[in-house]
């Protein structure tokens, strides 16, 4: 393989080229200065160039709330940017693999999203997102759609370090007990994008750590680790006003990725016991 990864870094792009040196695997890597995608010309040009076996679009726009009022921006990148890409690699006649999110579900069927339910986002940037789906299985022949939900990893901002954070200087912290689903650790997640792409397996797929559980259940686990000398107390949703809606039940279904892998991932708690050991900061 050689591949051509977009937003090469965000938290997803950079544990994935780690992975693909590891593996032996050529790519080239870019973001922004390098590969906007929301320039067709521009990521036509690349393709041609740098003539890979598949495009993975790491890249995103994955500010939920300010995408409530910049949702034009959000388009740009989440939409068009994934448009562009798949019209790209198309007309070179190569795959693509593009990243969508739990967002695009309202959460209120109650249980873990199967890779077939509808989407009906209740956010803009849930819109935005599934503009990128719907651009991608419209313009690529052969694709993979890979919905994630709470990614974290080393790099950039996630939500296990924003608690390690809010817990510093404070005896307690309040966290939400309303918005549930899958932690997924970016380590775990680019073994199987990479045994996606070796195998060809195109389709709709959702890749998580195994399990679910809520911001308040996941916050205890982090600060029990972490911090364990400070105190996690759930808070109601009316505590905690966002711009945007966030999905109450979100958990994705990995049927049928693991049938496809012939593995599975491991629990979001071994994940995030392992990620914070990966930072320090695991007493």
């Amino acid at each position: 393989m050689k591949l051509l990864i977009t937003g090469s870094q965000g938290q997803l792009g950079q544990d994935l080229q780690k992975a693909c040196r590891m593996r032996g695997i050529e790519f080239t890597a870019g973001d922004i200065q390098e590969f906007d995608i929301t320039d067709l010309d521009r990521m036509r040009e690349v393709v041609r160039g740098e003539r890979p076996t598949a495009v993975v679009n790491c890249a995103a726009y994955n500010s939920v709330d300010r995408a409530e009022t910049d949702f034009e921006a959000a388009c740009r990148v989440n939409g068009d940017g994934p448009k562009n890409l798949a019209i790209a690699a198309e007309e070179a006649g190569v795959p693509i693999m593009h990243f969508s999110t739990d967002f695009v579900f309202d959460g209120t069927k109650g249980a873990a999203y199967l890779v077939d339910d509808r989407p009906n986002p209740i956010s803009r940037y849930g819109e935005s997102k599934l503009l990128g789906e719907q651009a991608v299985s419209s313009h690529a022949t052969r694709f993979f759609l890979v919905r994630l939900s709470w990614v974290f990893g080393i790099a950039g901002i996630n939500f296990p370090k924003k608690a390690i954070e809010w817990a510093r200087n404070r005896s307690a912290l309040k966290v939400v007990t309303d918005q549930v689903s899958c932690p997924s650790y970016t380590v775990d997640l680019v073994g199987p994008i990479l045994d996606l792409l070796r195998l060809g397996a195109y389709g709709v797929y959702h890749l998580t750590n195994r399990g679910h559980c809520s911001r308040y259940e996941w916050a205890r686990f982090v600060i029990g680790r972490a911090r364990p000398e400070v105190t996690v107390e759930p808070a109601t949703p009316d505590e905690f006003e966002t711009v945007a809606r966030r999905p109450v039940f979100s958990a994705l279904d990995p049927a049928p990725l693991e049938d496809v892998l012939g593995y599975r991932l491991p629990d979001w708690q071994n994940a995030t016991d392992r990620f914070l050991k990966e930072m320090g900061v695991a007493r």
